[in-house]
């Protein structure tokens, strides 16, 4: 038998064991598959219940990007445990900002574009993973990254710079037409020449209009915010202007201003 003072060294190294495997252990992310009668599947974080209509969203973060798909349209909802990547950090707002303003930079694509995609895309998720194995924020399959030259997808820098370098390549390959850039990022450049266009697939044309329409809402708001700001310029400036006025008209001391005469 095991005496007292034995065993509480004993205990101790077992629990050091369990938590040394513990910590080793990958960590894991629970996210759901839908999977829809069209054969397609929406990897989501969480759902919500609306009138015929169930919103899948794409991060925790309900802002992240969300797809509504008709409630009858959904086959079945699986759960699924990922391992996360355990040496890639969470990328910060700021820090996403300033890769996509570089990227931008970079490949002349517009900065709100990239945002509005790696919304679509990952729900600014620097660690997410779809059901076909599309990886990071912008969502790199593993076959387009190693054709962009992106060496580690879960590097939000790295991915943001081949996702932006590919999405300007769509947009030069139909001419700027941003629909079908978007249908081929998201569907395949076949599938958009199989079918001369946006592909019939309710998954593609939802994809479509959720980056058109994110995109469309932050040029307003920065037209918006433009001509505000303009206001606020001009009518800072018609103050100056006439204080100078009132500071360099001529006075004499009893504060009357002074006549000119004719000669």
């Amino acid at each position: 038998m095991i005496s007292l003072l034995k065993r509480g060294p004993l205990l101790i190294a077992l629990a050091a064991a369990a938590w040394a495997a513990d910590a080793s252990a990958p960590r894991m992310q629970v996210v759901y598959d839908a999977t829809l009668r069209n054969g397609f599947t929406i990897r989501h974080d969480h759902q919500e219940k609306l009138a015929g209509v169930t919103r899948l969203y794409l991060s925790p973060d309900p802002t992240g990007g969300f797809v509504d798909v008709p409630t009858e349209e959904i086959v079945s909802v699986d759960r699924q445990e990922i391992p996360l990547p355990p040496s890639t950090q969470t990328a910060t707002r700021e820090e996403v900002d300033r890769w996509v303003n570089s990227a931008s930079d970079q490949h002349r694509v517009d900065p709100d574009l990239i945002r509005s995609v790696i919304k679509a895309e990952s729900g600014f998720n620097s660690r997410a993973v779809s059901p076909k194995g599309a990886q990071g924020l912008m969502q790199l399959m593993p076959s387009t990254a190693s054709q962009l030259g992106v060496k580690d997808v879960f590097a939000p820098g790295e991915n943001i710079e081949g996702g932006t370098r590919y999405l300007r390549d769509l947009l030069v390959l139909y001419n700027n037409d941003m629909a079908k850039a978007l249908a081929a990022y998201n569907a395949g450049p076949q599938r958009v020449a199989q079918y001369n266009g946006v592909p019939p697939y309710q998954e593609t044309h939802a994809y479509v209009a959720r980056v058109i329409k994110d995109f469309n809402r932050s040029k307003l708001a920065a037209r918006t915010t433009a001509k505000q700001s303009g206001k606020t310029t001009a009518a800072s400036v018609k103050s100056q202007k006439a204080q100078q006025a009132k500071q360099t008209k001529p006075q004499t001391r009893s504060g009357k201003p002074v006549a000119s005469v004719a000669n």
